[in-house]
């Protein structure tokens, strides 16, 4: 099986805390891999080790074959990926189309094919509207769209999303999820984060559940079919109980009707 991506003990502390602990994780070359826990697990923060913008305390890390650490390497799969990170690095002061035309450039992409792709990509996330408009002016959801549309612009062979439907209206997250469809269908690979359990269980093939830092479970969507649900197994791995429902004594139907009668019936001053 060719990996895309293998990290062996990977490993990351701050100071005394340990955020990703000693985790094993396998992608194999053109699977839809769903990075699923709850906050704080530690997805984001692999996701940034495995594209090169936060070195790891110890273990390995192999992308596409290589290793994002070896400076010899490094430039090639930076060429080779793209990323929508969890804080959207966009410039305020440029236009959709002038962001997309400075990431092709840097891409060292020969200027008509950064046009026709910009065009493309911006017509199909229903940006073509606002170009007009400075990155500054958008809401969340326009830069998360614009910011992936940024990440397939050079038409990569791994793409790292990080929360990409948070913010997204529905229309354009059926967009997304037929368009990442397509990406892996043509033998890409995505390694996606996303609370969305809905949407991984319908778009993912392969899912890894992360708590604690630790990686708790890594299978296929097909084995995790033929028991519970998605969202039943996620809460049973990280530890999610019927015990732990929320109960405030306050919001009961009974104590409500209680307060309101209490305060229909207070007299005037």
């Amino acid at each position: 099986m060719s990996l895309a991506i293998e990290t062996t003990l990977l490993t990351r502390f701050f100071n005394d805390f340990c955020a990703v602990k000693q985790v094993n994780v396998q992608v194999a070359r053109g699977t839809l891999y769903g990075f699923l826990g709850p906050n704080g697990a530690g997805k984001s923060t692999t996701i940034k080790m495995l594209t090169g913008i936060l070195a790891p305390t110890s273990g390995e890390v192999s992308i596409l074959g290589m290793n994002p650490w070896d400076p010899a390497e490094a430039i090639e799969i930076k060429k080779r990926i793209g990323v929508v990170p969890e804080n959207l690095a966009l410039f305020d002061n440029l236009t959709a189309r002038e962001y997309l035309t400075f990431v092709g450039r840097m891409y060292l992409l020969p200027r008509d094919t950064i046009r026709s792709r910009a065009e493309e990509l911006l017509a199909l996330l229903r940006l073509e509207d606002v170009d007009k408009k400075l990155t500054l002016e958008y809401s969340h959801g326009m830069k998360k769209k614009l910011a992936l549309a940024a990440a397939l612009l050079p038409n990569p062979d791994l793409l790292f999303l990080d929360e990409p439907f948070e913010g997204v209206d529905a229309v354009t997250s059926r967009v997304i999820r037929d368009l990442l469809a397509n990406f892996v269908a043509r033998g890409s690979t995505v390694f996606v984060t996303s609370h969305v359990l809905e949407i991984v269980e319908r778009i993912c093939t392969h899912v890894g559940i992360i708590a604690n830092g630790e990686l708790v479970e890594q299978t296929s969507l097909a084995e995790l079919r033929q028991g519970n649900s998605l969202e039943q197994r996620f809460l049973e791995t990280v530890g999610t109980t019927d015990d732990e429902k929320p109960n405030l004594h306050w919001l009961e139907a009974a104590n409500v009707a209680s307060d309101t009668n209490s305060v229909a019936e207070e007299p005037a001053s």
